[in-house]
């Protein structure tokens, strides 16, 4: 067995083939005179941590990094049918009714590590999720903000284009209708340090992963640019009261939970904008 910088060969089972070279994208695998892979010392640091060595050897005879290829997912049943993947994009809904009952701590914890395989750039893995896992913590985080609004807008503080929030502030104090947060029982924050390559992107990719694997289970959500512009904008003190780290940038906000709507059929858009580009 060969270690390097936990990169560890199994020389009984490993093939010789080369994919792990050809497939690294960091250019830092090469084939030793003993015919195994290796990574030399002074390549060590550029390693992405992507794992593509580990994902692509058809024996399964790589491990880096202490992860072990028997613990991943095998891929030799294949992907989800195209037809069903299709149905779940096309079917997905925007959901603003929930019911009562939040979702299991354990099917919460594997959407949220699900999620969290989505890719970042330069495979950075920093998007943190922030999430509300009680209707308890939902209603103390909209009691805060609320508080927040009737503040901001006593003092005539709503910047221009945002009047409308004290609609929403008035219909929360008189009639008890949210429209913030749609009395959903979760809140989930995706967030990232300001000095990746790619915040926002990162995000908003991991809330994708997010939305589809939550729907697929059942789970119905709701992208929140309200919330969003709330908690980012209006009220930027509410990122302490969730524990968002100063350096961080929001890149957006979720409600979800399990839905109290049923949707029949998917709906019909399109044609879709296409641009088929002109090369000289």
């Amino acid at each position: 067995m060969t270690t390097i910088l936990d990169f560890e060969i199994n020389t009984q089972s490993c093939t010789r083939c080369g994919d792990c070279v050809s497939d690294c994208p960091a250019r830092i695998i090469f084939m030793h005179e003993n015919g195994f892979p290796y990574i030399p010392v002074e390549k060590e640091a550029n390693c992405y941590r992507c794992q593509h060595c580990l994902a692509v050897c058809p024996e399964g005879s790589i491990s880096i990094h202490g992860i072990k290829p028997s613990e991943s997912l095998s891929l030799e049943q294949g992907f989800p049918d195209p037809a069903k993947l299709e149905l779940l994009m096309k079917g997905r809904r925007s959901v603003r009714r929930f019911q009562e009952e939040p979702l299991e701590p354990g099917l919460l914890r594997r959407l949220l590590e699900v999620a969290w395989h989505a890719p970042t750039g330069v495979n950075s893995r920093q998007v943190l999720f922030t999430v509300l896992d009680s209707r308890e913590k939902v209603a103390e985080f909209r009691e805060a903000v609320m508080k927040g609004l009737a503040d901001t807008v006593a003092k005539n503080a709503l910047p221009k284009g945002r009047e409308f929030y004290g609609g929403f502030l008035k219909l929360w104090q008189e009639k008890k209708v949210d429209i913030l947060f749609r009395n959903a029982p979760h809140l989930l924050v995706a967030s990232a340090p300001a000095t990746v390559s790619t915040p926002v992107p990162d995000c908003l990719i991991a809330l994708s992963y997010f939305e589809l694997f939550a729907q697929a289970n059942g789970v119905g959500t709701l992208w929140n640019g309200l919330a969003k512009w709330t908690i980012d904008d209006l009220l930027p003190e509410t990122r302490e009261c969730l524990g968002i780290p100063a350096d961080h940038v929001v890149g957006y906000v979720m409600t979800f939970g399990k839905p109290a709507v049923h949707y029949c059929r998917t709906v019909q858009h399109g044609p879709a904008l296409i641009n088929h580009a002109l090369t000289k």
